[in-house]
């Protein structure tokens, strides 16, 4: 066996970290062509590995997963999503799974299908023939508006919408790999480190309200109707499922509640609203696909909002988004520790060390996929699809820690496209490809501006 993985030479102190800050997404595709499986390099002076390989990727997100655990992210991560269902570790991880799951049932999830058509239907009044958009920021209002209604039981209005926008964006750009953050200390009060915690306050004031507006309210059927235990007719979102268990076994507290609120309220909205971002892009620059897409709506829709028995029938739309989600996976690289000595690709990989996961480089392997830059929905037919190893796909990660909410989010992306398929396409502004930043999920650096038409 041998001892160390190959990779690309760092700079004294900064190692790799420049390269890395400055694209990472050409940084991860040039390792995997010029080092292969596992590649080893430095961001300042912390060792990572590189791992694209499949066969490694489930065996440490599935086979082997006891032996690896979530990186001791920095202050800063912990400071905005706390020990929330992302971050945490352990038994107390596995508790908060157990005690959150019943919000992303599918029997339940099955019933929320008109609530965000209903607010798809309301973005969509909004809109009018020639109007110009930025799809990238409409889709997050939407999306916000759904996670909301759905897991905290209240309505979001537009208001509330727009401040939290407006925080995103120092959220995000706290994120972003730069070189100057990586060495300077965490205690260094720099300006983007006070806008970054103004942001969290904020964000923190919704949470407030929200949970103002819940309190007292978790055995009351009459909040979320559509989404209640059929046996004990009590709201089912998280928010209830929370509340109730502060109340009836005291191990949920107030900073758990806002842990939990902050990580569904980021999380929960984020990564679908890029998915969706990145599907109307690539529709709009492949007219064939979309051409075939509002044929199905057609066919199978005829005019009608869809439901959740629709989805079964727009196999064409799922094919859709699973290629957009390919291409550009909002998640674009998962992050391991080992707990202890691990061999993957025929190396020795010590206890601590950083494993990278990256969906990136992997969705766009040559090896797995053909002409890999190709936008082709017919790749996900099952005949083709069925000759790809597992985890040559994985946007929504895998094993105990894949997504909680990802049966929630492939409803709501399909639900939110045949709805605003049927009646629009959106033509961009600009022809030139788009230039993406790297942070906590894969961001347009610019945002994505198209004409709505209607069809």
């Amino acid at each position: 066996m041998r001892a160390t993985p190959p990779g690309p030479k760092g700079a004294p102190v900064i190692g790799n970290t420049r390269r890395f800050a400055r694209d990472p997404f050409s940084f991860m595709s040039a390792c995997r062509d010029a080092y292969g499986d596992v590649a080893q390099f430095s961001l300042a002076d912390d060792p990572a590995y590189l791992l694209t390989n499949p066969a490694d990727v489930e065996r440490v997100l599935v086979s082997e997963e006891r032996k690896y655990r979530k990186p001791l992210f920095d202050d800063d991560l912990k400071d905005l999503l706390g020990n929330g269902l992302l971050l945490s570790e352990g038994e107390f991880w596995r508790r908060e799974r157990r005690r959150t799951q019943p919000a992303f049932d599918m029997r339940r999830i099955g019933g929320l299908a008109g609530m965000m058509t209903d607010h798809a239907e309301d973005t969509l009044a909004e809109w009018n023939d020639g109007r110009t958009i930025p799809i990238d920021t409409e889709m997050a209002r939407l999306t916000v508006k759904i996670i909301v209604d759905a897991m905290f039981g209240v309505s979001f209005e537009d208001e509330a919408v727009e401040r939290m926008q407006a925080n995103l964006e120092p959220l995000g750009r706290h994120f972003e790999p730069d070189i100057l953050r990586a060495l300077l200390p965490e205690w260094v009060p720099t300006q983007e480190h006070r806008e970054y915690q103004a942001a969290i306050e904020t964000l923190e004031g919704l949470i407030e309200d929200v949970l103002a507006e819940r309190r007292g309210t978790a055995e009351d059927p009459s909040v979320d109707p559509s989404s209640t235990d059929a046996e004990s007719d009590r709201p089912m979102d998280l928010l209830s499922i929370l509340l109730r268990a502060q109340s009836e076994h005291g191990d949920v507290d107030d900073e758990l509640l806002r842990d939990e609120l902050m990580t569904m309220l980021l999380a929960g909205h984020d990564t679908t609203a890029l998915a969706l971002t990145y599907t109307w892009y690539l529709l709009a620059h492949n007219p064939d696909v979309e051409a075939r897409l509002h044929r199905e709506f057609d066919d199978v829709l005829g005019g009608r909002v869809p439901t959740t028995a629709d989805v079964r029938e727009l196999s064409y739309t799922e094919h859709v988004l699973k290629e957009a989600m390919r291409l550009y996976p909002p998640v674009y690289s998962l992050f391991r520790e080992t707990r202890t000595d691990v061999r993957l690709g025929g190396y020795r990989i010590p206890k601590g060390s950083v494993l990278m996961l990256p969906q990136w480089a992997i969705h766009r392997d040559p090896r797995w996929y053909e002409n890999p830059l190709d936008f082709d929905p017919d790749r996900w037919a099952p005949d083709r699809a069925a000759k790809r190893p597992n985890y040559a796909y994985f946007p929504f990660g895998g094993g105990p820690r894949h997504c909680i909410g990802k049966r929630f989010s492939l409803l709501e992306a399909t639900l939110i496209l045949g709805t605003i398929g049927q009646d629009y396409r959106l033509e961009l502004t600009s022809e030139e490809p788009i230039s993406l930043q790297g942070s906590l999920t894969m961001h347009p650096e610019e945002p994505i501006e198209a004409v709505v038409r209607e069809r």
